[in-house]
């Protein structure tokens, strides 16, 4: 049967952090994340603390949750991973694996996204092949360490009209100012602590998802 590489989903995009989340393990969060109605999840654990063969296992069963409800599965950082349990794709960023030997590994009917930070940046991703980007950070973040300062709304306007590329918006980006990003023509968005920290995971993507539509 020929391989056809997925459409990049506007929506929520989720991401695990389980540090943030309150106890709750990556699994428990992911299935909440499904229910809520999100349509790709990114799987980002860094290891340590977590080693490769607890990641792995991590992503067999995030892989099967996935698959199930015909959502999509990006592993950050290793594409060996993402070949191993059949991801749809793989996110990188400016320092890791160079996209074109990212494509290498996993082939043509897989994704890849890369995060950006800047115009150059952007225009880079476009020659070397990324499906999609991630633009940011918005606002200021602690979710990552060594983070980029912020880009501030104008970096949106900047790829809306120069980049042919889908792309989220992430970084800071929290209910009370998702409205923002989307008046700048943002039709996917990440928001990290502000899901896996929340009391009712399926509610807090369900009211997010609302905010995002009203494009």
């Amino acid at each position: 049967m020929r391989q056809v590489k997925p459409q990049f989903p506007e929506g929520i995009y989720g991401i695990t952090a389980e540090k943030f989340s309150r106890g709750r393990s990556n699994i428990e969060v992911v299935r909440a994340m499904i229910a809520g109605g999100i349509r790709i999840i990114q799987y980002r654990e860094k290891r340590p603390p977590k080693d490769f063969a607890a990641m792995l296992a991590e992503c067999y069963a995030i892989r099967a949750l996935t698959r199930e409800a015909g959502v999509l599965l990006i592993i950050n950082d290793y594409p060996s991973l993402a070949l191993l349990v059949d991801a749809d794709g793989v996110h990188v960023g400016q320092d890791d694996l160079p996209v074109p030997e990212v494509r290498r590994l996993l082939g043509p009917h897989k994704l890849i996204g890369l995060s950006t930070h800047a115009p150059e940046q952007a225009r880079a991703a476009v020659a070397a092949g990324a499906d999609y980007i991630g633009v940011g950070p918005i606002f200021s973040t602690q979710t990552k360490e060594d983070v980029t300062e912020p880009v501030g709304l104008g970096y949106i306007d900047h790829v809306v009209s120069n980049c042919p590329l889908p792309f989220t918006v992430l970084g800071g980006i929290k209910e009370h100012n998702l409205a923002q990003v989307v008046a700048r023509g943002a039709q996917s968005a990440c928001l990290v602590t502000e899901i896996v920290e929340a009391d009712d995971i399926c509610a807090k993507v369900q009211r997010l998802q609302k905010i995002l539509q009203k494009k």
